[in-house]
């Protein structure tokens, strides 16, 4: 088989979501006072992290869009587990809307369906052109609300981007998050990497979110995976 790794590096201060809690990495304990503590048998270092359950390359969770929707800890592994394929965006314009007809265009392009039950990621090519300058955190191209209701149509669980938000700055993109919750559909933010996956065809997704009670999202390693 062969791994692509889709996932955002993770380290202090990567940016985070305008408005959100930084993202902070940092040394708890070194080898060499571990090792002194030990009675110079051993230097086990630790680090720890803070970070929102947003951050990264993650996954929303129904709880994002609505109080009483399903948590992250919840969220069914089999959605996390899905075929997919990646469809080309990159002509589309920063800050613009991704329309039905866009995507149409390009799932045609790719010369794969649209996998039921499973997944579509969008290259649009925003994390390639921008990150980590602040133009990644405002002027993303990204789908809006018919375009949602047209990959819902579709029967996937979700799709991915590789922006901070599935849609465009502003109005559209709450709009977007509440059709998601009206649609039974969520979707992964802040992928990386996915011109490596165009013109590939079909793969398997993965991207696994960690056990957070209650929580609203949560980031996740994804990958794509190749059958050779």
């Amino acid at each position: 088989m062969k791994i692509v790794d889709l996932s955002r590096e993770l380290y202090h201060r990567t940016p985070s979501y305008p408005g959100q809690p930084p993202i902070i990495h940092g040394v708890w304990k070194t080898h060499e006072e571990a090792f002194a503590e030990s009675g110079n048998v051993q230097g086990n270092s630790v680090m720890f992290f803070s970070m929102p359950d947003h951050g990264g390359t993650h996954i929303d969770a129904p709880r994002h869009f609505g109080k009483d929707a399903t948590p992250i800890n919840e969220y069914p592994l089999e959605n996390c587990i899905v075929k997919g394929i990646c469809i080309d965006l990159r002509h589309i314009a920063p800050k613009a809307e991704i329309m039905p007809a866009d995507l149409e265009a390009a799932v045609k392009k790719a010369g794969v369906p649209v996998p039921e039950k499973g997944t579509v990621l969008l290259c649009t090519g925003h994390h390639e052109r921008t990150f980590p300058r602040k133009e990644y955190a405002t002027d993303n191209s990204g789908v809006n609300v018919a375009a949602t209701e047209w990959l819902a149509k579709q029967g996937v669980v979700h799709f991915g981007i590789d922006s901070m938000r599935p849609g465009p700055e502003g109005k559209v993109n709450s709009l977007v998050h509440k059709a998601c919750l009206d649609l039974d559909i969520t979707h992964i933010e802040s992928l990386c990497n996915l011109e490596a996956l165009l013109g590939k065809g079909e793969f398997t997704f993965i991207g696994l979110p960690m056990k957070w009670r209650g929580g609203t999202g949560s980031p996740i390693r994804a990958v794509a995976v190749f059958d050779l």
